[in-house]
């Protein structure tokens, strides 16, 4: 199993209602996690069967992308049964069992619920589109045709074309800001949100200690239906979207980012304090606003405790100076808000490929990341530095990628199945033919491999990990002097006394700086941290960092 040999098992986790508050989660996608029973697609069980490698890493927290019962034309993201499992991924009491296994391994579960929209299958929409004047017929957005039969505004899909498709049935048209095969529940229908809660009830009463929010700004629409207006061009990101597709024409202030999903939040959180430590982290779709409304949805303590939105998650590099815009937008638009960034996730190109980094940049990003004020989302795999996989066109599941190869692959060369064991040709993630191939360049890097050589990045990342733990001020702390000298970012971080200076080379060059003034003590030894010189200069080597530790107030 491949668990570090001298991992100490917890035996309980405490009912910490802030344990969320810089908390490093990993996330897994169930797919391509690991296969327990041959049939080429991971599971829950396969899920259990890793836990020890999860927990050797020290994280405080899985992630499971959805598992629910759907027809999987966008890979479990079109629920048809919110409260069940589907027949691939196990069962109810396989998902019990992950449960238990995790808690026993100091692990907390979160599960991401997609709330904004369902499949077409499921029982609610089937109902609502047999007649205009059925019990469920409000539970999703539909909308006359204009009079010369055409959509009722303007909005488009994040899957390319018209956000609006006919339905013979009712005669009218409904929304699906993703596949047509996704219709968006209404959310200004009382019963429609009622429903939703119940679902989040369901998975709290079955254990789980929290929920990834999918979309979580794309709950509400307008209701007046308006059109969205144009974007200008020099303000245009395919953050969200690539750049092949449309929506990234439109600024979207009516299909999504309403002021009324405050008020369904505001009930969501009502229901998280219900139970005794249960969070909630939600995914910001939006490449304009997003650090602002990650800033509002998590603002208080009445909302959701923390949003992440696509700033490092963008193809945009992250150097020091565009670490420094981040945060000092973070600062401005989201003071009483809390972050938890993420480099990769199964929506984007990993980052290795996707900055072209190497081995040392990958560890100093992942120094970077563990030492933010948020929390923190690692992705499968990232802690062995898996690049993003070519998969054929013949291969491709995505119909994202489908719909718009070759300009955009899609999303299959981040998902491929994890790898395991480096002489087995699928990785020892299943015995039998996986959904998607393994990569060949990935096995070089299996987690097996990873464990023999001391210098592998898997044991910087638990090192990085295990350093975060060992400073309050880098899990709960506050930020300042947040700076970039040339290539090198450097800010300090704060709690209860305890205040750390960190400096991190971003560039392949040599970099200087001075030192702050003070009683410093060098401390991250084990990540290739360096002291100032003599002078009160720090002389940084490509990619390194600079970790140190106030002995006294000045």
């Amino acid at each position: 199993m491949n668990a570090k040999a001298d991992f100490d098992m917890p035996a309980t986790l405490t009912a910490d209602k802030d344990w969320w508050r810089g908390a490093v989660i990993y996330q897994i996608y169930p797919r391509s996690f690991q296969d327990s029973n041959g049939d080429g697609i991971g599971d829950l069980l396969g899920i259990t069967q890793r836990l020890p490698h999860i927990a050797s890493l020290g994280v405080d927290a899985i992630w499971i992308s959805p598992f629910f019962t759907s027809p999987m034309k966008d890979f479990g993201y079109d629920v048809s049964d919110y409260c069940d499992v589907d027949p691939m991924f196990g069962s109810l009491a396989d998902f019990d069992a992950l449960i238990e296994g995790a808690h026993q391994h100091g692990l907390r579960v979160m599960i991401d619920l997609v709330l904004s929209h369902t499949s077409d299958q499921h029982a609610w929409f089937a109902e609502s589109r047999a007649s205009r004047d059925n019990a469920k017929s409000n539970w999703y957005v539909w909308a006359d045709p204009q009079p010369d039969g055409t959509p009722p505004n303007n909005w488009l899909s994040i899957f390319g074309g018209s956000a609006w498709q006919w339905d013979a049935r009712r005669e009218q048209y409904y929304l699906h800001n993703f596949l047509t095969s996704q219709p968006d529940l209404n959310f200004h229908e009382p019963q429609v949100q009622d429903a939703l809660l119940d679902v989040v009830r369901f998975w709290l009463d079955r254990g789980v200690d929290g929920f990834r929010l999918d979309t979580i700004n794309f709950y509400v629409h307008d209701q007046q239906l308006r059109s969205n207006p144009a974007l200008a061009p020099e303000r245009r990101d395919d953050t969200i979207a690539p750049s092949v597709n449309p929506y990234n024409h439109q600024e979207h202030l009516y299909s999504k980012n309403r002021p009324e999903n405050l008020e369904f939040l505001r009930r969501f959180r009502a229901v998280l304090e219900e139970y005794p430590a249960a969070a909630a982290v939600g995914e910001v779709g939006d490449a304009q606003r997003g650090l602002e409304i990650m800033g509002e949805y998590t603002s208080g303590d009445d909302k959701v405790q923390m949003c992440y939105s696509f700033e490092f998650l963008s193809k945009t590099k992250p150097t020091a100076d565009r670490v420094v815009d981040v945060l000092e937008r973070v600062d401005e638009v989201a003071t009483d808000g809390w972050a938890c960034w993420a480099f990769s996730n199964h929506d984007v190109t990993r980052h290795p490929s996707r900055w072209n980094l190497g081995p040392a940049a990958q560890r100093a990003y992942a120094t970077l990341i563990l030492c933010l004020r948020g929390s923190a989302c690692l992705y499968q795999g990232e802690e062995l530095g898996l690049p993003e996989a070519d998969v054929a066109f013949e291969d491709l599941q995505d119909p994202y990628g489908i719909e718009f190869w070759p300009e955009y692959k899609g999303r299959d060369g981040c998902r491929t199945p994890m790898v395991w064991e480096k002489n087995n040709q699928n990785g020892g993630f299943s015995e039998g033919q996986p959904w998607l191939p393994v990569s060949h360049d990935h096995l070089n890097r299996a987690a097996a491999a990873q464990e023999q050589d001391p210098g592998a990045l898997l044991h910087h990342y638990r090192k990085a990990i295990a350093f975060r733990h060992a400073h309050k001020a880098l899990v709960k702390g506050e930020h300042s002097d947040v700076r970039n000298t040339g290539s090198i970012v450097h800010f300090m971080r704060e709690h209860e006394g305890e205040k750390i200076f960190v400096a991190i080379n971003l560039s392949a060059e040599p970099a200087v700086m001075e030192m702050p003034k003070g009683a410093w003590l060098q401390i991250g030894q084990e990540l290739g941290s360096t002291a100032a010189a003599p002078d009160g200069k720090l002389h940084l080597g490509p990619w390194q960092p600079a970790l140190a530790l106030l002995a006294e107030k000045n």
